[in-house]
């Protein structure tokens, strides 16, 4: 593209830009940016002449032209020569000072493209700002913002400046009387101090090793005098938080000695906003920024204003946050952030104050207390070390708390202490628990929500949260595997953790996978060291039983049987390889239905199948009888779920019949006949007809007869049966003749 098109195609999206519509002035500055990154010097030049030459061009079109110039400048700051670079300086310095009075957009836009030249030719900028910078004439109020602008855009080029500039700078803040000035020379020190720090804290990269912090003491300090003494008492809002903003990091270049003066006026002055201001995030911070400064130079100030600020910054923390705007949550972690500084000086007197108000019944203050707790956790970690039996020990009635928020928060703390090494003390074991009976909950005693806030409701509902912290925990807190192996095991079994079986499962089968990885071919359960853990009988009868309902609880049906497939060799040392081929076909079953389409009948067919399969592999007596007295044993636990408990008596029958011990059968038939609750209609139609049409054809029937003592006890209900047929002595069906309408009803004396 030639010079002299360029030329012409920029004068006419220059000239295009006094459309009064609005968007076709943002379309040409748009079009002004793109022509930029093919030629920035050129597009550049012509934004610059074209200012130049037309004076009386309306300042919205003027910051138009500045915002696509430093757009451009930004992007291409390494091609652009010094004579460019000086031209564009002189025009924004212009363009910013050309009136007093505050025209923000415009001199906004003109003090960008200054910051923005002032990444590589800080140099030629600072000669231009501190020529705007004189002794004794208040200055512009954006060359000031500019300056406070560059010291963090450039904090290398910038800083060694400084000294200079604040010496300058002093006597000036005597004299401004508008709060809009004042509030511009607290935004510079503020930017400077930042500043500063940053450069002090990598001298190493520096290139002036030599400036050290007594340089700015006796200015900072001078300047801290007017802010805190005069301009922090102003009626004007606006102003305090701009003052309270700069003594934060202004703090850090306080000399030590004039600091730990002042900490007894700083700290309530600073702590009595929070009774002026309802935004406190720039109290927060500013009183964050303080008290490191003070923990760093070992003041001991801190320990008599302690009570104070524990008292307020506890207040804080408890306030119910109604927003999730970032100002909001910002100022909530800077209040946290003080807590963190407080705990690394005091963190006896710091626990002391917090713990005991975990016992209080206020869900607010246990909330909040809660948060702080969580917080100290994670960040001060070495000082809360020798601390976690006693925050162990303050958890107790927070684990009895029924409310759901303070439900919440315990989650999150258990997490922390997951990732800290909590959980491996006495009592950590409790907390485990804790989650897995969050896990448990059922759906519908999570809070109501509207419905268009359901996202919200997936993503922090008690139940949620702890089936994410579970796995979270098992999957990527190594230090967790011997806390929660086998532990977890435990929970299997009892039926008020079935809501959890679907978390545990998977959170199990990761446990167990990497155990196997490391133990080769060892074992993965340890009985001899926990007499508590379910047996494998006891695991293998559970995880059948629920499969049968393979879609509630998330998908617990898949969850179980890849946990059982893991643990084959725990089950039976011969099942490995026909596991590993059977299971996955019934996962894949599972994954071609949905919980509408799948034929529950087929289902439980596959189930079983599976089941007469695993007891032809194992082809052990003892190990089958086993297996049927769990399954006898977990029957009453099924009670409020017959589907479950139909599909147990299926099981019963099937595992009965691969027994070849007269006794076992006998045994565990008297006891289903003397069990079952026929007086309830449900349970009559789902346990006869399978005691009578799978206990009775897997055995004969001179069998079941001899077996119970009482003869009222042997009465079947036939109606499941084809008409004029029952059980025959050899577990058949024969004709009944004169007995099709006789029934026989299993009930107790």
């Amino acid at each position: 593209m030639s010079e002299s098109y360029m030329k012409r195609l920029s004068t006419i999206l220059l000239d295009a830009i006094t459309d009064k519509d609005p968007l076709v002035q943002e379309q040409v500055c748009g079009a002004l940016c793109t022509l930029g990154e093919s030629q920035p010097e050129e597009a550049l030049s012509a934004c610059e002449e074209y200012l130049r030459l037309h004076e009386k061009l309306a300042h919205p079109c003027r910051t138009m032209i500045l915002r696509a110039m430093e757009t451009v400048v930004s992007s291409h700051i390494r091609e652009l020569d010094k004579d460019m670079a000086r031209a564009i300086i002189l025009l924004a310095s212009s363009e910013m000072t050309k009136v007093k009075e505050l025209v923000c957009d415009w001199q906004q836009a003109a003090s960008k493209v200054l910051v923005a030249v002032g990444e590589r030719f800080i140099g030629s900028v600072m000669e231009e700002m501190l020529s705007k910078f004189q002794p004794g004439v208040l200055p512009h109020h954006f060359v000031v913002q500019t300056l406070a602008s560059l010291s963090v855009s450039n904090v290398f080029g910038v800083v060694p400046f400084l000294p200079s500039v604040l010496s300058t700078m002093l006597p000036m803040l005597g004299a401004a009387k508008h709060d809009s000035t004042r509030a511009v020379f607290c935004c510079a020190l503020q930017r400077f101090s930042e500043s500063t720090v940053e450069y002090l804290a990598n001298l190493d990269q520096a290139p002036d090793p030599t400036v050290r912090k007594d340089a700015f003491a006796t200015d900072i300090f001078s300047a801290y005098d007017i802010l805190f003494h005069h301009w922090l008492q102003s009626r004007e809002a606006k102003l305090r938080l701009a003052v309270v903003e700069a003594l934060g990091p202004m703090s850090h270049l306080l000399p030590r000695e004039k600091l730990e003066e002042q900490l007894p006026k700083l700290l309530p002055g600073v702590l009595g906003l929070y009774r002026k201001h309802a935004e406190t995030f720039a109290v927060s911070k500013s009183l964050g920024q303080i008290l490191e400064a003070a923990a760093s130079a070992g003041s001991r100030a801190l320990d008599v204003q302690l009570d104070a600020l524990l008292a307020a910054l506890h207040a804080q923390i408890c306030v119910p946050v109604e927003s999730s705007s970032p100002l909001v949550m910002n100022s909530q972690k800077e209040v946290l952030r003080c807590f963190t500084v407080l705990a690394c000086c005091s963190p006896d007197r710091l626990l002391a104050f917090l713990l005991p108000k975990l016992d209080t019944s206020n869900e607010r203050t246990r909330v909040g207390t809660l948060h702080v707790v969580r917080h100290l956790i994670n960040s001060a970690a070495a000082q809360m070390e020798v601390k976690k039996p006693f925050i162990l020990s303050s958890m107790k009635l927070p684990l009895l708390d029924t409310n759901s928020k303070v439900k919440r928060a315990v989650v999150q703390v258990i997490s922390a202490m997951a990732h800290h090494g909590y959980l491996e003390q006495p009592g950590g074991e409790a907390m485990v628990e804790y989650i897995v009976q969050q896990c448990a909950l059922p759906a519908e005693a999570e809070p109501q929500r509207p419905a268009a806030d359901s996202e919200a409701l997936a993503a922090d509902g008690v139940r949620a949260v702890s089936i994410s912290t579970l796995y979270l925990v098992s999957t990527t807190v190594d230090r967790m595997g011997d806390v929660l192996w086998p532990y977890l095991l435990e929970f299997l079994v009892p039926v008020r953790f079935t809501g959890a079986l679907t978390p545990l499962c998977r959170s199990l089968v990761h446990l167990a996978q990497k155990r196997q990885e490391a133990g080769a071919h060892a074992p993965l359960i340890q009985y001899s060291s926990n007499a508590a853990l379910p047996s494998p009988y006891a695991i293998t009868a559970r995880l059948l039983a629920v499969s049968s309902r393979p879609y509630l609880g998330d998908g617990r049906g898949a969850a179980s049987l890849r946990l059982l497939s893991v643990l084959h060799r725990d089950v039976h040392p011969r099942l490995g390889p026909r596991w590993a081929s059977t299971v996955p076909l019934l996962l894949e079953h599972l994954d071609e239905y949905t919980e509408e389409t799948l034929s529950q009948k087929d289902w439980e067919e596959k189930l079983l199948m599976f089941l007469r399969d695993t007891l032809a592999v194992v082809s052990d007596d003892t190990w089958t009888c086993q297996l049927s007295l769990e399954m006898c044993k977990q029957l009453p636990d099924y009670n409020g779920t017959p589907l479950e408990k139909n599909f147990l008596y299926k099981c019963i029958g099937t595992t009965l019949g691969a027994a070849s011990s007269k006794e076992v059968v006998r045994k565990h038939l008297q006891e289903l006949l003397e069990t079952a609750r026929h007086q309830e209609e449900r349970e009559r139609e789902v346990a006869a007809p399978l005691q009578a049409g799978c206990l009775v054809t897997l055995c004969p029937l001179s069998r079941v007869a001899s077996v119970c003592t009482r003869p009222r006890l042997l009465l079947w209900d036939l109606r499941c049966l084809p008409p004029g047929q029952h059980p025959g002595p050899a577990g058949g069906l024969r004709k009944v003749g004169r007995l099709q309408k006789v029934r026989w009803h299993f009930q107790h004396f």
